[in-house]
C-alpha cells in the first residue's frame, strides 16, 4: 500500500492551488499560523515537528520501530531513532507487563 495513494512519485506533498510545490518556509508559516489558534508556544511548532510527534506517538502506541522507519521514509534506523522521544512515564517493562496480564 502506498502512503501517497495515486499521487505520482515526484508529486509534491504540499502543493499550491496551481499544483506547484510550496516552499518549506511557506509551509512553516501555514503550520505556525494554524498552531497559533490552539497552542501558546506556537512559534516552536514546525512542519518537521509533526514528523517527530508522529514517530513518538506511534512508538507510544506500540507501532514497531521498523514500520515507523518506513513511514518516515528513512533508510537507516539510526536516523529514525533521532525522531523517537520516549515519554518519561513509559518503559518497556510496563508495556510487557500489560501484554501478559
Amino acid at each position: 500500500m502506498s502512503l501517497r495513494g495515486e499521487a505520482l512519485k515526484d508529486a509534491p506533498v504540499f502543493a499550491s492551488a496551481t499544483g506547484r510545490p510550496l516552499a518549506p518556509s511557506h509551509i512553516d508559516r501555514v503550520v505556525k499560523r494554524s498552531a497559533a489558534a490552539e497552542l501558546e508556544n506556537a512559534m516552536n511548532v514546525s512542519a518537521h515537528w509533526f514528523r517527530h510527534s508522529h514517530a513518538t506517538h506511534a512508538l507510544d502506541e506500540g507501532v514497531p520501530v521498523h514500520l515507523v522507519q518506513a513511514t518516515l521514509g528513512h533508510t537507516s534506523l539510526d536516523t529514525t531513532s533521532k525522531y523517537l522521544h520516549v515519554s518519561p512515564d513509559r518503559s518497556s517493562g510496563k508495556v510487557l507487563v500489560k501484554q501478559w496480564i
